[in-house]
């Protein structure tokens, strides 16, 4: 049994919406990179402010998504990017917070898995896990000289449940693309947002334990709002038939 959903969110205020995400996304990576070598400045300020502002307007796209996949996807999503935002703050102030903003992030992968497994058996189709996890062990032998003893622990335990997170992701996209399944748009979109989300994090991990990237914070902020739009994007259906106890 289904029933035509009548709470779709206006498109005028998708857009408006989009284009505010935008703005803050360019602001935040404009600050980033026109900050100067002063503790504090005005570039960086607005770094500061608008970094946070961008994950926030994203959150409230995946909040107010109508109609949902499911009530319960949608919050799984919407806590995996509170996470984000709390790792957005913590790794952006003066103080060395890196082990705290990497278990924020590391938490909000953990919400986002749990929102795939939703719908979905883990490891549905295991080579796109084991792709990813071939990728993250990749790239952590190329890293791991270059990180220091106490960060090794964390650093194994994110980079086994980030590529986790972008593994089921994509396996969960192609099971529901090999189905014809209706839910096949928004599964496409969670996988891109986790490849992204991933390319971002080998960005930001090059950028901080091997060697500086020219112009790093433009290619690790943009690419990571585009992991946090693509996911937040994957919680609206793209029908307007909600099925019954879809919402449960």
């Amino acid at each position: 049994m289904s029933v035509m959903s009548s709470a779709t969110w206006p498109a005028k205020k998708r857009a408006g919406l989009a284009a505010f995400t935008l703005i803050a996304a360019v602001a935040a990576i404009l600050g980033a990179l026109l900050a100067g070598p002063a503790p504090v400045d005005r570039w960086r300020v607005l770094h500061w402010l608008c970094k946070p502002l961008a994950t926030v307007l994203i959150l409230l796209l995946a909040w107010r998504a109508q109609p949902a996949l499911s009530t319960r996807y949608r919050r799984w999503i919407s806590a995996g990017i509170a996470c984000s935002l709390l790792g957005d703050v913590l790794l952006m102030l003066p103080q060395d917070l890196f082990v705290p903003g990497l278990l924020a992030f590391l938490f909000g992968h953990l919400c986002f898995l749990a929102a795939f497994l939703g719908d979905s058996r883990f490891a549905v189709r295991p080579r796109w896990l084991i792709a990813a996890w071939g990728y993250a062990a990749i790239k952590l032998c190329l890293l791991w000289g270059s990180i220091g003893a106490a960060l090794r622990l964390p650093v194994i335990v994110y980079v086994v449940v980030l590529p986790s997170m972008g593994g089921q992701a994509l396996a969960r996209a192609g099971m529901f693309a090999r189905r014809g399944d209706a839910r096949r748009g928004g599964a496409r979109r969670a996988a891109i947002g986790a490849v992204l989300f991933m390319l971002s994090d080998s960005l930001l991990a090059w950028n901080r334990f091997h060697a500086a990237i020219p112009l790093s914070s433009l290619w690790v902020l943009s690419t990571y709002y585009l992991a946090l739009w693509w996911i937040a994007r994957s919680v609206q259906r793209d029908d307007t038939l909600v099925e019954a106890g879809a919402a449960q």
